[in-house]
């Protein structure tokens, strides 16, 4: 019988006598299966900050201030129910949260938690009325502020926007909305997925309970089937001797594959009176028995759309202009995709600078 030891040698010899192309091969295919297999996930989210306030899974967060000057208006980041916030502090050099904190802004982030089973009677209506106007009480009060800026993420934009409408007689300087979709009439395969002929939103709901993070991510994927599966990691097996790559490349899959539940309440009420009712844009949602209309929202608005967004349509985004009062309102389209608008190099050199730029601005 051979050993290993042997077995190695074997080997060797014959990784020795492979052409040049297929030596290439194999070791790209190596380092590529190490990374996968065996290398450590990287650390995310390091941005030093503190928790300053907590309500069930929520937490709510500031940033530690690297400036001894800072602009009179903090701002509140919210994101969605859905993967985990940490996208918008991924690492060092390619973190929003780092570049506002850097430029003199009073930062505060909104992290819903992580649901169990216990959360699955949550609904949109007490994230926006209980969660959100009680954070933006901290961080008024925690800054010494008289206004605040909101900035939300994808739904977190629409929830948002949805606070903000019920709410009028707060101040609210300044909302920034960052790919998050407002009208719903058109959402491409969105809308076949999710057709209320086909899919039986009540028996998955009453099933689960609570919706399975890896079932909101096969649902994103199923947007572009070829690219989403089996893209990233063709694309590891071409790059994985570049170790600029696959350091973006290991964040990355981190945070796509580290989904989190999604309430299913709060999940029954996004995809019927949203996705299949579209009741937001056309002003027939309620929420606590108030209605939504847009047109109370007057803030300062940068609303901010990707031009290769599958998740939320450039002119599901748009579409939020004509339905709100604001005077000072601005719509930008970034050549980016959903993800890539707040990471990777054209968040840093374009979304980033956009963002501080026109909020700098409006801040003080």
């Amino acid at each position: 019988m051979f050993s290993t030891s042997s077995l190695m040698k074997e080997w060797e010899k014959l990784l020795d006598a492979m052409p040049d192309n297929l030596k290439g091969s194999y070791n790209r295919f190596k380092r590529a299966a190490e990374i996968v297999m065996i290398e450590a996930e990287p650390e995310v989210g390091l941005t030093p900050k503190e928790i300053i306030w907590k309500k069930n899974k929520t937490k709510l967060y500031r940033y530690v201030p690297t400036q001894t000057k800072l602009h009179k208006v903090p701002i509140l980041l919210v994101y969605a129910l859905i993967n985990k916030p940490y996208i918008l502090d991924l690492t060092p050099g390619n973190s929003l949260v780092e570049y506002l904190v850097n430029r003199g802004f009073d930062v505060y982030l909104l992290d819903w938690g992580t649901p169990g089973l216990e959360d699955r009677k949550m609904k949109l209506d007490d994230y926006i009325l209980d969660y959100i106007p009680r954070a933006v009480k901290k961080v008024l009060k925690t800054a010494k502020a008289e206004e605040i800026s909101i900035l939300g993420y994808c739904m977190g934009g629409t929830m948002t926007s949805i606070f903000a409408a019920l709410h009028p007689d707060l101040p609210i300087r300044n909302l920034i909305f960052l790919t998050s979709p407002f009208d719903f009439s058109d959402t491409g395969l969105y809308g076949v997925f999710l057709d209320e002929r086909y899919f039986n939103l009540d028996k998955a709901v009453d099933t689960f309970g609570i919706i399975p993070g890896e079932m909101i991510d096969f649902g994103n994927k199923m947007l572009k089937p070829l690219t989403n599966f089996y893209g990233p990691y063709v694309t590891l097996l071409d790059r994985s001797e570049n170790q600029k790559f696959v350091e973006s490349w290991k964040l990355m899959q981190k945070w796509v594959t580290d989904g989190i539940p999604f309430p299913g309440e709060a999940y029954r009420q996004w995809i019927r009176e949203f996705y299949q009712q579209n009741k937001l844009i056309k002003g027939e949602l309620f929420i606590r028995g108030r209605r939504v209309d847009l047109k109370n929202i007057k803030a300062n608005v940068l609303n901010i759309a990707a031009s290769r967004d599958h998740i939320a349509m450039p002119h599901q985004v748009e579409a939020l202009m004509d339905a709100i009062s604001s005077e000072d309102k601005e719509y930008v389209l970034m050549e980016t995709g959903h993800v890539s608008v707040v990471f990777g190099p054209k968040a840093v050199k374009i979304t980033y600078p956009t963002i501080g730029n026109w909020l700098e601005q409006r801040s003080n």
